[in-house]
């Protein structure tokens, strides 16, 4: 038995089965330490050496959430809450559906925009989504969906178009390890490659529109309960909000660091004195426990990814499939597609998969006859393949990072498994229609 698909297996098990995903985590890269021959020690050992590589995230995430606790003090997420209520209006029902759609239209666009036109990637979540929260209640609108407009933002612009975040993932990982690996990628459109299985992520997020049509209740009381500050808001204090939240991204993109912008933000707000200077140790303390679950989460998975990595049998995993294809390449696609899905859900990273995975599915696909062009996009999809699902995923942890502000979105139940049903599975399907037809 591969060590890397119980560990998956157990860490999914548990988590659906509602156990915290951090122990989900833990017992999972034991048992596949165990199993791939590690022992105890060595498995703790690998397990410890990879947590440092989550805590750069997990300290920017809990100064995000420290920057959302700002914000919120400011009263701009009662601005624009009591804005976007006044669009609504009491008994109008048509506008409130058109205010709806227009919520969803502006969240789909910042998610989509975070990847290429301002690179900031999740980082608006926090800010952005929890003032909306109540609204999004008041409206009744099936949160689910929200996790899924969020993921397809953040997912499809990477993985179809080659700016930004598209970038480094299309050009310097993609196409740079299909070439190392022995592909002539000469003339090929990376655009091209990857336009069906850009195509599935949209049919995915158009059946969720469908799939949570129908309104969805919260209690209203929760989630005034964690937006309101007990502070008015003024004017001076919403130019103090807007002029910090462009410096935090504007810093982020000068020094690459979300940790430095959301610092900066902080400080802006401490400085200007809406938020006085006796308050800031709590409200700091506060809006880092805010965010500490998710940072845990990411923490636990570097280690989790590391014990992986350690026992070898990543690549067992990778070498094994090509035993079971044969010459079949329909077989060859799929399982390939399959391999790259399990890996992205352990380790929660496309970016890390293709480098990983490339190395032995270029061979296989020119030894069974794919083109290059089918390469390319079977290497991409299979490393897309698992972010939007994955518990462990930055795709899924923004959205429930916003999302679970009043305690009211489970983050599998309501994210990860809404977001696998919905984009692991058509992006499974178009994937390997385009492996067979490019």
């Amino acid at each position: 038995m591969n060590a890397v698909v119980v560990a998956v297996g157990v860490m999914l098990i548990l988590s659906l089965a509602r156990v915290h995903v951090v122990v989900a985590l833990i017992a999972g890269a034991i048992a596949g330490g165990l199993l791939g021959g590690l022992g105890i020690e060595a498995t703790l050992a690998a397990f410890n050496k990879g947590l440092g590589g989550g805590a750069t995230v997990a300290l920017s995430y809990a100064l995000l959430g420290a920057f959302a606790v700002a914000i919120a003090k400011s009263g701009l997420a009662h601005a624009l809450a009591d804005r976007v209520l006044a669009m609504v209006g009491s008994q109008d029902a048509d506008r409130g559906g058109r205010v709806k759609w227009l919520l969803m239209a502006l969240l789909l666009a910042v998610a989509v925009s975070s990847q290429n036109v301002l690179p900031i990637h999740i980082a608006f979540i926090p800010l952005l989504v929890p003032p909306l929260l109540y609204v999004m209640s008041k409206l009744k609108i099936d949160r689910r969906l929200i996790a899924c407009v969020l993921a397809f933002g953040l997912i499809t612009p990477y993985m179809f178009l080659p700016v930004g975040f598209g970038n480094i993932f299309l050009n310097e990982i993609l196409l740079a390890n299909v070439a190392k690996s022995g592909a002539d990628i000469s003339g090929i459109k990376v655009t091209e490659a990857m336009a069906l299985p850009a195509l599935g992520m949209v049919t995915g997020l158009l059946i969720a529109f469908f799939s949570y049509r129908k309104p969805r209740a919260y209690e209203l009381t929760k989630v005034e309960r964690a937006t309101d500050t007990g502070a008015a808001y003024s004017p001076i204090a919403l130019l103090v909000a807007a002029v910090a939240i462009a410096a935090a991204f504007l810093v982020q993109l000068w020094l690459d660091s979300m940790i430095i912008g959301a610092l900066a933000g902080f400080l802006i707000f401490s400085c200007s004195g809406v938020v006085r200077w006796r308050e800031a140790d709590g409200l700091f303390t506060e809006g880092m426990k805010m965010m500490a679950m998710i940072g845990f989460i990411m923490i636990a998975a570097a280690g989790f990814a590391e014990v992986m990595r350690e026992t070898g049998h990543v690549q067992t995993l990778v070498d094994a499939s090509v035993e079971w294809i044969g010459n079949s390449k329909a077989v060859g696609a799929l399982l390939m597609l399959l391999v790259g899905l399990l890996v992205t859900m352990g380790i929660g990273s496309s970016f890390s998969t293709v480098p990983i995975i490339a190395a032995i599915f270029v061979p296989l696909g020119l030894e069974l006859g794919f083109s290059p062009l089918a390469i390319v996009s079977l290497v991409g999809t299979a490393g897309a393949l698992g972010d939007g699902g994955s518990p462990a995923s930055d795709s899924t942890l923004g959205p429930t990072a916003g999302l679970n502000a009043d305690g009211q979105h489970n983050h599998i139940w309501d994210t990860v498994v809404p977001t696998f049903l919905h984009y692991n599975l058509p992006l499974l399907a178009f994937g390997w229609v385009a492996a067979m037809v490019l």
